[in-house]
């Protein structure tokens, strides 16, 4: 004879065994459920403070980096022409400037040299590329003078002092100013 008696959940969790439903429950619970919504291929949502997409039927999270992974990834095939894109270092080059394939940066340069409008598209590709230069040295001179002190931690870990060490920040200051300026009149020119 059994010490103890079985309560119904018991029993029957063991017919659920018995016949192989491992999945039925056997209590019934009263609480809080959260609301199931239901998203499609290509919904943006925010839960929990994240970005969500549905692509290719996957649950994804949308990072602030996705646009980047975008540029600098190389697709498979080129969007204008549709042959495989190999991942070489002359396609890598051509997508990240024109985002077409090798072969055709090549037809179109071409192309323009046909028609006599190559020198101006070459023009126009080097002034972007001194644009973006410029506008790299001037953010980097708006970090250099936001520097609190004249105190940088070199590569081997060493705390260096710039004063006294024969740098003028004011005078270096003036000569990335002429340079930019220097490079500013060339491409107007």
């Amino acid at each position: 004879m059994l010490k103890r008696e079985f309560r119904e959940r018991d029993v029957q969790r063991m017919r659920n065994i018995i016949q192989k439903d491992y999945t039925a429950k056997t209590v019934t619970q009263v609480g809080y459920t959260k609301t199931q919504v239901e998203h499609k291929e290509g919904d943006v949502w925010e839960e929990n403070g994240k970005k969500w997409t549905i692509k290719d039927g996957i649950k994804q999270t949308i990072t602030r980096f996705d646009e980047l992974k975008k540029v600098i990834n190389l697709p498979l095939t080129c969007p204008v022409c549709s042959k495989s894109m190999k991942n070489n270092t002359l396609n890598k080059k051509m997508w990240s400037v024109h985002k077409k394939c090798f072969d055709c940066v090549i037809s179109y340069e071409t192309e323009l040299k046909r028609q006599g409008k190559f020198e101006e598209y070459a023009k126009s590709l080097i002034s972007g590329g001194v644009k973006q230069y410029i506008k790299d040295l001037e953010d980097a001179l708006i970090d250099f003078n936001n520097e609190i002190d004249d105190q940088f931690v070199t590569e081997q870990g060493d705390i260096e002092t710039w004063k006294g060490k024969g740098i003028n920040k004011e005078e270096l200051n003036k000569e990335i100013q002429e340079h930019i300026q220097e490079l500013k009149d060339a491409i107007s020119s």
